[in-house]
Formats: structure tokens, C-alpha cells, sequence
């Protein structure tokens, strides 16, 4: 895999803590904490619903022959959505027609959502084994590849600030963040019988939460977000951009949904995954209207 090697083997940057299980999901203490998400009210509503919208657009007739040109315009829509949360929110023909994304600001902004987007699909394998080494990568990549701040890369240390103005929870701090995120790679390499959309959620909450980079956070945990999905098997061909959804719900809708699980009540983590995914049913709504826009040019 091209991008991880640019993450050494011995950087032991993510390493050095114990796993903290109870800190990432402080309600449950059963051998599969991700699966037993799936009983907490309304969950298992949600999952069906997310399912049901996912093999609806599969089944669209477009996508037997087109799927190519829909997995592209969803990765266009899902990076211009995922800029949109983190502060650029830019018209979606803008940000099909610009090429340079090299300026500071919003085309940063924009630019580095391109970036996952287009890295997300070269990590799934990775993903699989180390979710900390492909975290590191998604962060280098989001941060323009040669940019030589140490920092960039690996988790903060005691003391480094985060920008990440769009999200104002409190922050934790950084050994706090070291051992959560052991935790949860721990019970990611372990495997789970959670359904796909939850341990999504729960992976994107967990990096919101804690922040674990100086900056780009948010673009990173919805990438995050998007490569499990896609590395599941529920939406293999990446045509379903939860991206889309979050923002077409809103920064306030996302901030309460997201304090909601960082609450870590049983009735705020639920709220977290059903946000997420009524998120990624607006994401198939996206698709099938570029699938039936497809199928109108045709005719």
C-alpha cells in the first residue's frame, strides 16, 4: 500500500498505553462492546432503515452499468461535504471546477477533503490490521503529504493546542486520548458483530471526541467514517456518502448529536448512531438522484 509507507513500521508514536475499552464505550463491559450498541433503543431501527436505503440504491438500474461515474460524483459530493462541517462550504460546481487547492483557508480546507476521499479506498486492507497507522496516514494526507511540522501525522502531545474551532467540546487530554485510541484499534483488529453502521459512528464519534491531531480532526473521523462502510461491505462501491447527509443536517444537528455521545448515556449514544445514520441514508438520496439523472440523459 503506496501511502502507509510513509508511516514507519517503528514509529511507536500510537503505542506505549493500555487499552481503555470502558473509556470508549463506558456503557457496556461484554466481551463485544461495539455489537451490544446494536440493542440500545432505536438502534437496530436504524441500522434496518440504513440497510434497506443501501439495497435500494444498488439495486438501481443505473448502477449496473454506471456504478463507476456514480462512485466518483458520491466521492466529489461527500469531500464537498465534509469541507462544508469543517468551515468551506462551497457550491458543488465550485468545487468541481477549481484545480488549485493550495492556498490557505477554505481551498485548504477543500483541498484536503479532496485528498481523503480520493486516499480512503488505498486503505481498507490496512485499515483491517492497524486503524492507528491509516489515522496517521489520513492526518499526513490531510495536511498536504511534505509538510514538515512534526506534528503532523501522529497524535498530540501534553500541551499542543488543536485547532479545530468548529468543534467546542471540552478536550481531553493527551495521555486520556493515547489509551482511547488504543482501545478502540484494540477492538477493531478484535472484530466485532456490530453492524456496519454502528461501528462507524462510533469510530467517527470517538475521533471527534478526542481530537487526537493539531488540526483537520474532523475531515480525518469522517473519513474514518467513510472507510468503514465501505471496508464492511455495506457500501463496497463507496456510492453512499454519509458526508453528504452530515452536512445536509447541519453543524448544530451534528454538535448535539455528537455531545450526545461524548455524554456517554445510553440514550446519547444512540441518538450519536441514529444521527449517523439518517446521515448516510441522505448520502443514498444523493446517489439515486445522480442515478436517476443518469438514467433521464440516457433516455
Amino acid at each position: 500500500m503506496r501511502g502507509v509507507r510513509a508511516v514507519s513500521e517503528e514509529d511507536h508514536s500510537f503505542e506505549g498505553c493500555e487499552s481503555e475499552v470502558r473509556r470508549v464505550l463506558p456503557m457496556s463491559t461484554t466481551a463485544d462492546p461495539l455489537a451490544a450498541l446494536a440493542s440500545l433503543p432505536g438502534v437496530a431501527d436504524s441500522v434496518d432503515s440504513v440497510r434497506r436505503a443501501v439495497d435500494r440504491v444498488y439495486g438501481h438500474r443505473v448502477m449496473r452499468r454506471r456504478s463507476n461515474e456514480i462512485t466518483s460524483e458520491a466521492a466529489l459530493r461527500g469531500a464537498r461535504g465534509s469541507a462544508a462541517l469543517s468551515g468551506a462550504d462551497w457550491a458543488l460546481e465550485e468545487v468541481r471546477r477549481r484545480s488549485d487547492f493550495g492556498g490557505e483557508g477554505e481551498p485548504r480546507t477543500v483541498g484536503a477533503a479532496l485528498r481523503l476521499t480520493a486516499e480512503a479506498g488505498q486503505l481498507l486492507s490496512v485499515w483491517r490490521q492497524s486503524p492507528l497507522r491509516v489515522l496517521a496516514r489520513l492526518h499526513l494526507v490531510a495536511a498536504g503529504g511534505d509538510t514538515p511540522d512534526a506534528r503532523v501525522g501522529r497524535p498530540r502531545l501534553a500541551g499542543e493546542p488543536v485547532d479545530e474551532p468548529l468543534i467546542g467540546l471540552e478536550l481531553p487530554e493527551a495521555d486520556e486520548v493515547s489509551g482511547r485510541l488504543e482501545g478502540l484499534a484494540g477492538l477493531l483488529i478484535a472484530g466485532s458483530e456490530a453492524p456496519a453502521p454502528v461501528t462507524a459512528a462510533v469510530v467517527h464519534g470517538e475521533l471527534l471526541a478526542l481530537r487526537p491531531f493539531g488540526s483537520h480532526n474532523g475531515l480525518v473521523a469522517r473519513t474514518a467514517e467513510r472507510i468503514v462502510l465501505i471496508g464492511s461491505g455495506l457500501d463496497p462501491k463507496a456510492v453512499c456518502p454519509a458526508e453528504v447527509g452530515h452536512a445536509e443536517l447541519g453543524r448544530e444537528a451534528y454538535a448535539a448529536a455528537l455531545e450526545g455521545y461524548v455524554s456517554g448515556t445510553p440514550e446519547g449514544v444512540a441518538a450519536w448512531i441514529a444521527h449517523c445514520g439518517r446521515a448516510v441514508e441522505l448520502g443514498v438520496r444523493e446517489s439515486t438522484a445522480v442515478c436517476e439523472a443518469l438514467q433521464r440523459g440516457a433516455a
